[in-house]
């Protein structure tokens, strides 16, 4: 069962890249872009804010990403998810399992990250945004965090939809990158 809904997936990546040939839309690290505190979002509640009036689905995806961090980095749990689709049919995929429904994965950051010194300051870069369609579209990525001890990271695979009230993660795939080995003494 697991090994067909791999397959399926991946013709629905190969799909994607038939019918957008141009591939994923690589964004520079600092894209211009206004933060969403630039924008004027200074509390972030149970909504994500809005991006820029015309903005195009990239734009808007790598608003909401950065609206997600800074919610992140001020310890603020519940205005991360407000960029995950409210809906038992959100999943999270891990090296613990697969999370799903939105309060799963919610509970799953509440238990991993319970305070500010376990969250650390989070950042997202390498992103590469595939439309996948008008609504729809696959974003890749690496996330740091950078905390008191440790400084963990690793990549991202997301599915995000469309729908009126924005852009929302449908699907999140995240994996951790193996801490760096240890230098070897030189004789």
């Amino acid at each position: 069962m697991k090994a067909a809904r791999y397959v399926v997936a991946l013709l629905i990546l190969g799909l994607a890249v038939l019918l957008f040939p141009s591939g994923p839309v690589k964004i520079p690290p600092r894209a211009n872009l206004p933060s969403p505190q630039d924008a004027g979002v200074t509390a972030w509640k149970k909504d994500v804010p809005a991006p820029p009036q015309d903005a195009e689905p990239e734009t808007s995806l790598v608003f909401l990403l950065r609206s997600q961090a800074e919610a992140w980095n001020r310890g603020d749990i519940e205005g991360f998810m407000a960029g995950y689709w409210k809906s038992d049919k959100t999943t999270f995929a891990g090296s613990s399992g697969v999370s799903r429904g939105w309060e799963a994965v919610h509970d799953r950051y509440r238990r991993n990250y319970p305070d500010r010194a376990a969250m650390g300051q989070l950042t997202f870069t390498e992103l590469e945004v595939t439309p996948l369609g008008p609504d729809a579209a696959l974003i890749l990525g690496h996330w740091q965090l950078k905390r008191q001890n440790d400084e963990p990271g690793g990549f991202f695979t997301l599915v995000s939809r469309r729908f009126p009230e924005g852009w929302r993660i449908i699907h999140d795939h995240t994996s951790a990158s193996a801490p760096p080995a240890p230098a070897r003494a030189r004789n």
